[in-house]
């Protein structure tokens, strides 16, 4: 019986290990919060290192495209897999008409414009802000947001009213042309795929210029080793980043690295 039970030991200890190492990475990764906005109870994910609590750390703000939610950004995107050291919230949308898809509302996103839906999503973004900054040390010169899609649009919508309160934006297949008029220079990654279907790239093209010429930016030059990017220097300090791949709408993996490493460099 004693044989036996030694011989156990090792498999038994093996099995304790690998059930206390899935804890820690369970409890390491982002939680699920809420919060009540005009009555109604919206929710994210949101990843905090310890050091949050008493160390001034960075901000990055994590928007889903239309019909996506939290977790399927939260494994898409993976920023705080790939900034540890950063607060990373992945905020739900609600249910809202697409502006080219899903014009019956069916899925969840985020307002188009500047008073679409009661300016909800913007009145949640406020929410979520004060809340983490009461909760944590947040870096008011470190805050970040991106998106794809839809959520790349509010990522610009948050440009274009909510700007003084960021650092830098990486919008991924956007366009928000008609919010130009309301932004002010600011660093920006700009993904697009080349045969985006739904976002046309050329929409994207037009973007982007009217981007680098609002930031006075010069001609483009390769940034470091990083694959599809191009740099366009800027007199105002405020960069543009562009991050072209030959694809269509979808977000691709190379991209988050990109994205943690222009927000790093701001």
């Amino acid at each position: 019986m004693h044989a036996i039970a030694y011989r156990r030991l090792p498999l038994l200890l093996l099995a304790t290990c690998l059930g206390a190492c899935c804890a820690l990475r369970a409890a390491d990764g982002p939680t699920r919060r809420q919060w009540t906005v005009d009555g109604v109870v919206r929710e994210a994910l949101v990843y905090a290192p310890a050091k949050a609590k008493t160390e001034p750390t960075p901000l990055v703000f994590v928007f889903h495209g239309h019909g996506g939610n939290m977790n399927q950004v939260a494994r898409g995107f993976g920023i705080h897999t790939r900034w540890p050291e950063a607060i990373v919230v992945y905020p739900q949308g609600l249910n809202t008409p697409g502006r080219l898809t899903d014009p019956d509302g069916k899925r969840p996103g985020w307002q188009q414009g500047i008073g679409a839906e009661g300016d909800r999503d913007l009145r949640f973004f406020d929410t979520l802000l004060a809340s983490l900054q009461q909760d944590y040390k947040v870096d008011a010169k470190r805050r970040y947001a991106t998106g794809h899609s839809n959520g790349g649009a509010f990522t610009y919508l948050l440009w274009a009213v909510r700007g003084e309160k960021f650092a830098a934006f990486a919008p991924s297949g956007a366009a928000a042309l008609t919010l130009l008029g309301k932004l002010k220079p600011k660093p920006v990654l700009h993904v697009a795929g080349e045969n985006d279907p739904l976002v046309k790239f050329a929409w994207q093209q037009r973007m982007i210029e009217a981007v680098r010429k609002l930031n006075q930016c010069g001609d483009g030059q390769p940034w470091g080793e990083v694959k599809f990017c191009t740099l366009y220097p800027s007199e105002t300090g405020t960069p543009v980043v562009t991050f072209i791949f030959p694809g269509g709408h979808q977000f691709p993996s190379d991209a988050p690295a990109a994205i943690v490493k222009f927000f790093k460099e701001r």
